[in-house]
């Protein structure tokens, strides 16, 4: 199936995102040639700072095939930041609602015409202490099996540095490289025509997420931890911390009025001093 041709708005969007972008960063781009230059595919994505989707959108529109990335659908209603996410082809996720399956369904049709989805499997900013990858949720997956299309992993690095997770202001001296690597395409011929149950899903989603984690790696020349950062593990941990601490304080408060009680009594009888 053919590309689909950038269009006018991303081609504006291109005109104005890109030169801050080439002044804010250097680049250090490797794996062009594995973006396929024909067909639907997915790209899997590392995500580390808000902008990160700004770097990578320059790396990717740079080799003509455009992402259309899945984002918030609020931001679908916002003016010209709105106009610009309809008219870039982006793709909305209505979270918490009846249209929560919508975005699902228009990943599969733009695969299906022939575009790339662009998936950050995270879900969110990561957790991790040192910015390597969490675990990933299944909507790559489950897209990647239904379609048999290619996914493509791709890690990146240094739009962090400019802009670290959650921080309100950019890090602009010294200036910062970006540094992306597209990855061959993940195999996962083996998972498919069987049930999409959630431990194939979750196995596949794991050979999705080591394969974006071996190229940072890569890029950061160094090992990633051996289990990636779970933030529902550590959800759970933290409950588990909390009713500790809150029991704990319950005891000592509890140890508190016994005493408190045992001195009162103590003094109605004569006793206390």
């Amino acid at each position: 199936m053919p590309r689909r041709r950038i269009g006018f708005w991303y081609r504006f969007a291109a005109v104005i995102c890109k030169p801050p972008l080439v002044v804010l960063l250097k680049r250090d781009w490797r794996g062009m040639e594995n973006i396929p230059a024909e067909g639907g595919f997915i790209t899997a994505v590392n995500h580390n700072s808000h902008i990160d989707p700004l770097a990578y959108a320059h790396f990717q529109y740079n080799t003509g095939r455009v992402p259309r990335f899945l984002a918030k659908s609020g931001l679908f209603n916002k003016g010209f930041v709105g106009a610009a996410m309809r008219g870039t082809g982006q793709i909305p996720v209505y979270r918490e609602s009846t249209d929560a399956l919508s975005a699902f369904r228009a990943a599969i049709d733009a695969v299906e015409r022939g575009e790339c989805v662009a998936f950050y499997p995270e879900g969110t900013l990561t957790r991790d202490p040192d910015g390597w990858p969490m675990t990933g949720k299944t909507g790559a997956a489950r897209v990647a099996l239904q379609t048999k299309c290619p996914v493509i992993p791709v890690a990146q690095w240094g739009a962090n540095e400019l802009l670290p997770p959650y921080a309100k202001k950019p890090r602009l001296f010294p200036r910062k490289t970006s540094r992306v690597l597209a990855g061959p395409p993940v195999d996962l011929s083996h998972f498919y025509d069987q049930e999409m149950t959630p431990e194939l899903l979750k196995e596949a989603t794991e050979a999705i997420m080591a394969a974006v984690t071996g190229l940072l790696e890569e890029i950061r020349g160094e090992k990633a931890p051996e289990r990636p950062y779970d933030p529902r593990t550590e959800r759970m941990e933290q409950r588990r911390r909390t009713h500790a601490q809150r029991n704990g304080r319950n005891g000592r408060q509890d140890r508190t009025r016994g005493e408190r009680a045992a001195v009162r009594e103590a003094r109605e009888e004569g006793l206390g001093t």
